[in-house]
């Protein structure tokens, strides 16, 4: 339940604190007195969007907090509106997003307004008040439902990606084939171009090369080279060795030195022999290049892009040659979906169709209390066609109402008047409610257009609504408030030359003055009179229900 609940800085509202208690609370007050903006406050704690428009002139931020218990546990959920649009949250102290107030609190409070006779009026919400009324084998169909129609809709989709890749395949055919000819014709190797490259200077400059090398070779090699020199004075070094190691230790560098000149100029006229001097080797190898080049302008720049190009060409020849298949086996899939589609509505619409006449006679039996006797419901199904089927089911759904015995049932937005409409809406409560387990109820002057003794029966059907959860009513109805057990009074005072809003509990003969304000808006001995004799005529009813 809702324990309490403090406003500050939202709309006129200064500074407000709110004690609620089980059973059934009113509030009352003048129009414009700030029953809305209290209304408002709550609508913020259960994650609602929020407008900066609702801080309080000069004020920096609107704060709103609520105390519910769950299940035994105290939870205390705050928010603040600053007056430049921003928004925090916190759910017993810790940072939570508007999303997590509205899945943690949501759940908690069923909030009806005059706005939600509109959705009444509209057939599109009808198949959800009926879904409720069955309750989880409702929700169990309808989930299994819309599983397969998301299943049928894949079926559908991959049909369409198949269809589409194999049309786009054969307007390709001829390109594709001339890639995988024009690539296969070629035949490149993995980093051929790249060794090609390698080989080419070598090949342009084959002479000068060898002449260089050779030249080289005979400096080193040749008589009276380096090889020669270094042997003469290793001979010199060696007819004073042992008398002195410091210079033995450059004898043997030299050793070393003659070595590897030795091996370098080998190595050299090695070189001069195998280069290439053909030049038509020249021309298969720049020719060659030119011919990986070529494919690496149409599909690379890279010669790993030319592969994936012969790839891709390589399957998408493959999806044309299997396509045909995979298309069949796509539709088989699309008729599995749908047989299971069909079965799942089937069972849908017959749980809809069984449950439909109970709560019709449900909804007759609760609006019978409220003085509309031979008032009647009915509901309406209209087979879809199998391409309008929506997430809700393959029918539409509409209440239809019949006001009076010996009347035709109608669509409601057709035949009711705004204090039908009002009847109708708590009736539906009234009917939801037992099978609902939603602990708090908030209803926002739905009572608009009722009166009288309609107004005592709409009172008592409230109070009965309470008898098991927490109901909070903002009403205009001295009647409806009569019933309450807690009544709280919105009104304006002016403090500091501001005009801010207080919300007062009252009882006793401060409760009996309100009553008759809302009577007759005046404070009379008659006015009290009536108001007293209201409020006896209420306990009286009461005592009654209660024997």
């Amino acid at each position: 339940m809702l324990e309490e609940v403090h406003v500050s800085n939202l709309a006129l509202i200064d500074e407000a604190w709110i004690e609620l208690v089980p059973g059934m609370t009113v509030l009352t007050g003048e129009t414009g007195a700030g029953k809305t903006a209290l209304v408002g406050a709550l609508k913020l704690l259960l994650g609602e969007r929020a407008d900066s428009g609702m801080v309080r002139s000069g004020a920096s931020e609107a704060v709103v907090e609520g105390r519910f218990r769950i299940d035994g546990a105290e939870v205390v959920a705050r928010r603040r509106l600053t007056a430049d649009g921003r928004s925090r949250c916190t759910l017993d102290g810790s940072m939570a997003t508007v999303g997590e107030l509205a899945r943690v609190l949501g759940p908690l409070v069923d909030l009806h307004g005059q706005h939600e006779h509109q959705a009444l009026l509209t057939p599109g919400r009808h198949t959800v008040y009926l879904d409720r009324y069955i309750g989880d084998e409702a929700g169990g169909a309808l989930a299994r439902y819309r599983a397969a129609r998301e299943a049928y809709a894949a079926a559908e989709s991959e049909l369409g990606r198949l269809t589409a890749e194999l049309a786009d395949a054969e307007r390709r055919a001829d390109y594709l084939r001339f890639v995988l000819e024009e690539i296969t014709a070629v035949d490149p190797a993995p980093g051929e171009d790249e060794e090609l490259e390698k080989r080419l200077p070598a090949l342009m400059h084959s002479e000068k090369l060898a002449e260089a090398a050779r030249a080289a070779h005979t400096q080193v090699r040749g008589d009276g080279g380096a090889v020669d020199s270094i042997a003469a004075a290793l001979g010199m070094l060696q007819r004073v060795e042992g008398l002195d190691p410091a210079l033995d230790a450059l004898a043997e560098r030299l050793v070393s030195v003659s070595a590897e000149f030795d091996d370098v100029g080998e190595e050299m006229r090695a070189y001069a022999d195998t280069l290439e001097h053909d030049p038509g080797v020249l021309d298969e190898v720049q020719s060659r290049l030119a011919t990986l080049s070529g494919l690496k302008k149409k599909y690379g720049p890279s010669l790993e892009l030319v592969f994936e190009a012969r790839d891709d060409a390589t399957s998408r020849q493959a999806a044309v040659e299997t396509g045909d298949a995979e298309i069949g086996r796509a539709r088989e899939r699309i008729e599995a979906a749908r047989a299971e589609l069909t079965h799942a509505a089937d069972r849908l619409i017959a749980l809809r169709h069984e449950r439909a006449d109970g709560f019709t006679e449900a909804l007759a039996a609760a609006i019978d209390g409220l003085n509309m006797a031979g008032a009647r419901f009915e509901v309406a199904f209209e087979e879809l066609e199998f391409a309008s089927w929506g997430p809700d089911g393959p029918e539409r759904v509409e209440f239809r109402f019949a006001p009076a015995e010996g009347e035709m049932a109608r669509p409601l937005a057709k035949i009711a008047s705004g204090g039908e409409i009002s009847r109708v809406m708590l009736t539906l409560k009234s009917v939801l409610g037992k099978v609902d387990d939603v602990p708090v109820l908030v209803f926002d002057e739905v009572d608009a257009g009722i009166g009288g003794v309609t107004g005592l029966a709409v009172g008592a059907r409230l109070a009965g609504l309470a008898e098991n959860r927490q109901v909070l009513v903002v009403t205009h109805l001295p009647q409806v408030a009569a019933y309450a057990v807690h009544h709280l009074v919105v009104h304006k005072t002016v403090t500091d030359g501001r005009t801010v809003t207080m919300v007062e509990p009252v009882d006793g003969d401060r409760r009996v003055a309100e009553i008759a304000r809302m009577l007759s808006g005046s404070d009379t001995d008659a006015s009290f009179a009536h108001a007293d004799e209201l409020l006896g005529q209420v306990a009286e009813l009461l005592d009654e229900a209660a024997r």
